[in-house]
């Protein structure tokens, strides 16, 4: 297709989170006395970063009076535990390498904290992507451009040069407001089903990660 960089998204798509990201949940609902959730509740939670996600977890939400807090305790703790059961979806390390092999530029965006990302980054896909964009101050997180915008920046590429990997409505909308394509990927947290409900129409869907290497 002519593109000379590919844009991951983290959690759902290169990474499979979900049960360190459920058990820092709920360590964190345990301390409060709060109900804890199962992986399937918290699959549905996560996306749109983790103020979104402790906002859908606790029944009271942001209106909880110590939503603050726990919302720093969960950082914290997911931080020094975001790699206990953590690894790569099957054929994603063999996707960045061959894309690597092949000159493409790669990037990872997340909206994870930016060190969880870089840390998560450096240990699994460090050879291959030099560029990872975590949650930040100064960044609007996704579906906003901002990230997506870095990494093109880093990257040293333009939009018509780039194409987005994503599992999630979220990333679709972040493919959009970028102006760039988007491959919505359909082994990670959204099944297909769920992503056309949410009107999510990409440029492609897989099945497999080594699809990917035919649509670039």
């Amino acid at each position: 297709m002519g593109y000379k960089a590919v844009i991951f998204d983290m959690d759902g798509t290169v990474l499979n989170t979900i049960e360190d990201i459920t058990d820092s949940v709920n360590v964190i609902l345990r301390r409060y006395d709060l109900p804890v959730r199962t992986v399937d509740e918290v699959r549905h939670f996560v996306g749109n970063g983790a103020r979104v996600l402790m906002n859908r977890a606790i029944p009271q939400g942001e209106e909880h009076p110590e939503f603050e807090r726990i919302l720093k305790e969960y950082e914290a703790y997911y931080q020094e535990h975001c790699n206990i059961k953590t690894g790569p979806y099957h054929h994603i390390p063999e996707l960045l390498k061959e894309l690597s092999v092949r000159g493409y530029k790669l990037a990872i965006v997340s909206n994870k904290p930016m060190g969880a990302v870089e840390e998560l980054n450096k240990i699994y896909f460090g050879e291959y992507v030099p560029v990872a964009i975590g949650v930040t101050k100064e960044l609007r997180r996704k579906p906003y451009p901002d990230e997506c915008l870095l990494a093109m920046e880093k990257l040293g590429v333009e939009k018509e040069d780039c194409i987005y990997v994503g599992d999630s409505d979220v990333d679709f909308k972040t493919a959009q407001n970028t102006g760039i394509g988007c491959i919505s990927c359909l082994w990670g947290f959204r099944t297909k089903e769920e992503l056309i409900q949410a009107k999510v129409t990409p440029n492609f869907f897989v099945n497999d990660p080594l699809e990917v290497l035919d649509l670039v």
